[in-house]
């Protein structure tokens, strides 16, 4: 399957999405926006993301389902957050015009065939990181016949190299077949990335979200206590975890919601999945099941998310059946 167009139109519309969106995280979030619990500033990101990537997706592949977490309806209701939307949109795409950009982004609010051939995105996924000034990712992934053929994760804040953390920004991306690649955001020049090779928890670790409510870290502790791990854990918001271990910065990516009947969505993942699988990792749920993007807008078949270098997965899982009871 010759996915080259569709991965270069994925690739410009990330990178235009993550100019806005830093645009939004280095403007507009004051000092006390997260005290105040102002949440304007990732609504604005969010929506004018989601407007930016599904005209670029519709205006390639006019036929394509788009899938999206969002709908316009608080821009309807509040002029100063549409004005604000617009306004970037438009810096991005010269000549979008108002109802274009509602348009665009209830693209995503609709259903379609999860078992034939579309797209879902995350505008801003990792919100917390967002507002904090931290970690947070750009999403991208194009479905087919329920299999994630192409993923593009767009990481303006990750560092580019772990010994210097002031190089950072970077779009990270898989085709199916084709191995993963690290594009650093002020070039067009990507690299090939790899996971790393650690076979033993000694020299492992593990990554995990920064928010306790997000997943559960005493199990998580559990867990890698069972495999042998001693190091910290790499706490990070966002699909930036899928990152990490693609590139061999973490061996472990870690996720059981707190409650067994929760389900995660299909775009919190889709795009992180292929990244890591192309980079010679693997994804499953915490029974080693792949995880089914088939079913909806929910990860409806899987219990917990398991990434992992490849050569850790087997013990990882072992522990995990020790550990954690995945039935209510």
């Amino acid at each position: 399957m010759n996915l080259q167009t569709e991965l270069n139109v994925a690739i410009e519309a990330v990178k235009k999405a993550a100019q806005l969106t830093k645009n939004v995280q280095d403007n507009l979030i004051a000092a006390d926006s997260v005290e105040k619990k102002d949440r304007s500033p990732v609504t604005i990101a969010d929506l004018g993301t989601q407007a930016l990537v599904n005209i670029a997706v519709r205006a390639a592949f006019p036929d394509d389902a788009l899938i999206g977490e969002e709908d316009s309806n608080i821009l309807k209701e509040n002029a100063d957050l549409r004005a604000k939307v617009m306004a970037l949109v438009a810096g991005e795409i010269p000549g979008t015009t108002e109802s274009t950009m509602l348009e665009a982004i209830d693209m995503g609010a609709g259903e379609t065939d999860y078992q034939k051939r579309y797209w879902t995105l995350d505008p801003i996924d990792g919100t917390k990181g967002f507002m904090r000034g931290d970690q947070y990712a750009i999403a991208l992934a194009l479905v087919v016949d329920g299999k994630v053929q192409l993923g593009v994760l767009g990481c303006p804040n990750y560092p580019l190299e772990t010994a210097d953390p002031s190089k950072k920004g970077a779009i990270f991306y898989a085709v199916a077949g084709e191995g993963a690649f690290e594009l650093p955001l002020n070039t067009d020049t990507p690299k090939r990335i790899r996971v790393d090779g650690h076979k033993d928890g000694e020299h492992a670790r593990f990554c995990e979200s920064v928010e306790a409510a997000h997943a559960d870290h005493d199990t998580h502790a559990a867990i890698s206590q069972h495999v042998g791990i001693t190091a910290e854990p790499y706490r990070i918001d966002s699909q930036c975890k899928y990152a990490a271990v693609a590139r061999g910065d973490a061996s472990i990516y870690l996720r059981l919601p707190r409650s067994l009947t929760y389900r995660e969505k299909i775009w919190d993942h889709a795009a992180g999945v292929i990244v890591v699988k192309e980079a010679g990792g693997k994804v499953s749920d915490f029974s080693g099941n792949e995880l089914n993007f088939a079913l909806g807008r929910k990860l409806e078949d899987n219990i917990g998310i398991l990434a992992t270098n490849g050569s850790l997965h087997a013990n990882v899982l072992s522990a995990i059946s020790e550990t954690v009871a995945l039935t209510e």
